[in-house]
């Protein structure tokens, strides 16, 4: 009886909390250029004409004249001066916009990490932060920073994009809007001298703003903000209650690179279906103390880590058995989906030669469980 009136509490906390918190709007588009700065701006000057108390937290306007112009009586909140191996660098003042409290704060650059000192690692933190004060941010990212896209991004770009922001970040956003541009258009703006300075036009013609490249990433960006849409509607509007609730397992190997990408695809499809989900390493007495080394310990830790930050609860079990010790997991949980690496991954053929893998697969098929084996 005492544990229902605690958890009725804890909720009700937990109810008072979110209406407390800011709202949080941000706008996505598929590269840099396409015009999210300045229509974060036009946004201040009419919610400014507007009566509301809006001001500048953090812009970057990279010198585009029109973006910049758009600044003009826009009130500004200075930003904090740090000095970083002998450099002077500026970052977002956090405390200055506590302890002023606007009604609304346009932060830029969500991906941004922070110069060392500071008390937060990445610029998301702070906008976690500011919103939790119960202000209201309005900011700007772009597809390629995404976290679960990191490897899509990867492969289409040939770059390898280090600041990154979770994709819960979008998943809490009350509004994601989408600056959209075709791919002739991002070019012409590109040639004009309207994203990038002369010198840097040629350079950026021959690598990222290729035509097939903006393709991808276009469609990427139109895909997400689809899906923010639709979970949106599933969340606001649920059509049927009985419908059964997705929960998704990735099940990962100490195996860096190929953990990375099971966990990143089912961060995915848990998004999609607006789902939770769990990450589960199962260590064999082969992978027990410094069995496998400080190297596969520490990459362990960090794909932890990323799994958390992309909204996974971390499952870790000790079993000479990994096909009994996804079953146990499955069970605690309540898991529909399981997700897995190629059949060729050390993982697989474990749990293939396995006696227990038969009695799974009934066990699995019984209880309406699937596997999904992800590229």
């Amino acid at each position: 009886m005492a544990d229902e009136k605690e958890n009725s509490v804890q909720h009700f906390l937990e109810l008072i909390k979110k209406s407390r918190r800011g709202k949080l709007k941000i706008y996505i588009g598929m590269s840099a250029g396409v015009g999210k700065t300045y229509r974060m701006l036009q946004e201040a000057q009419s919610l400014l004409r507007n009566g509301v108390d809006i001001k500048i937290g953090y812009i970057e306007t990279h010198q585009r004249k029109e973006t910049h112009a758009l600044l003009e009586g826009l009130p500004l909140i200075p930003r904090r001066t740090l000095f970083y191996k002998g450099k002077e660098l500026e970052e977002l003042d956090v405390m200055a916009i506590l302890t002023l409290r606007p009604e609304v704060v346009v932060i830029d650059e969500l991906a941004h990490t922070n110069i060392e000192g500071s008390k937060n690692e990445k610029r998301w933190q702070d906008v976690l932060d500011i919103l939790d004060a119960g202000i209201n941010v309005i900011s700007a990212v772009n597809i390629q920073h995404i976290e679960s896209l990191h490897a899509e991004i990867k492969s289409i770009t040939g770059i390898d994009v280090a600041e990154r922001i979770p994709d819960s970040m979008l998943q809490q956003a009350d509004e994601v809007v989408n600056i959209d541009l075709t791919a002739d258009e991002l070019i012409t703006r590109l040639k004009e001298g309207r994203i990038y300075t002369p010198d840097k036009i040629e350079i950026a013609l021959k690598n990222f703003f290729q035509s097939e490249r903006i393709l991808q990433l276009r469609e990427l960006a139109l895909k997400e903000v689809a899906s923010q849409v639709e979970r949106k509607i599933e969340t606001e509007l649920p059509r049927n209650t009985h419908l059964k609730q997705e929960r998704f397992l990735a099940c990962i190997s100490s195996n860096y690179e190929i953990a990375k990408k099971v966990i990143r695809k089912t961060a995915r499809l848990a998004a999609y279906y607006n789902s939770k989900w769990y990450l589960l390493y199962v260590q064999t007495p082969k992978e027990e103390g410094d069995k496998i080394g400080l190297a596969a310990q520490r990459h362990l830790i960090n794909n932890f880590k990323l799994a958390t930050e992309l909204g996974a609860e971390v499952i870790r079990i000790k079993s000479s058995n990994i096909a009994k010790g996804i079953f146990e997991a499955t069970e605690q949980k309540g898991i529909t989906t399981i997700c897995i690496g190629k059949p060729h991954l050390n993982l697989f053929s474990v749990i293939l030669n396995t006696a227990v893998f038969n009695q799974l697969l009934t066990k699995l098929s019984a209880a309406d469980i699937d596997i999904v084996i992800l590229s």
